[in-house]
């Protein structure tokens, strides 16, 4: 059976996030280091992603909501915003380019990444976070689940 490759010149597809949440960097960035739950939250883990990123980079919200953190914690500059359904996303090390209260659109400009992150020197730490309320406890979450990607479709080739 012999299998071959057509090449018709068209641009290459890629998977692009649809939803109400997307990237908190463009162009899409590299995943330097993947969310780690730990089994207890004291316990030790990773409760994000480093993301690459380049010192002075825009950084934006990865989706609609209202910054209700921008300062420092433990010597980091952090912004963290709420989200609707309960969810808060934090950006570190970022210098923060907007209020709290402020109401952000997805994709709008939030600060800057700046150098100093611990275990990467310059990259965007993103994290995720259930607030709780009801019955549901607040837990760390992986923030690429908030990425939903369109599937890749192949095409068949017609026959010439």
């Amino acid at each position: 059976m012999l299998v071959g490759l057509v090449l018709t010149g068209a641009e290459p597809v890629a998977a692009t996030p649809v939803g109400q949440f997307g990237w908190p960097l463009q162009p899409r960035p590299t995943v330097l280091r993947r969310f780690d739950k730990p089994a207890q939250d004291w316990l030790p883990g990773h409760r994000g992603v480093d993301l690459a990123a380049a010192a002075g980079q825009a950084v934006l919200a990865a989706g609609d909501g209202i910054v209700v953190f921008a300062g420092t914690v433990a010597d980091k500059p952090v912004v963290s915003i709420d989200h609707p359904g309960g969810l808060r996303t934090t950006y570190e090390p970022v210098r923060a380019e907007v209020a709290v209260g402020r109401r952000v659109g997805r994709g709008a400009r939030i600060g800057t990444v700046a150098a100093g992150h611990e275990g990467c020197g310059t990259c965007l730490h993103w994290g995720l976070r259930s607030e709780g309320g009801g019955r549901r406890r607040r837990e760390y979450l992986d923030p690429l689940g908030l990425l939903h990607f369109t599937p890749l479709r192949l095409k068949p080739v017609a026959p010439a």
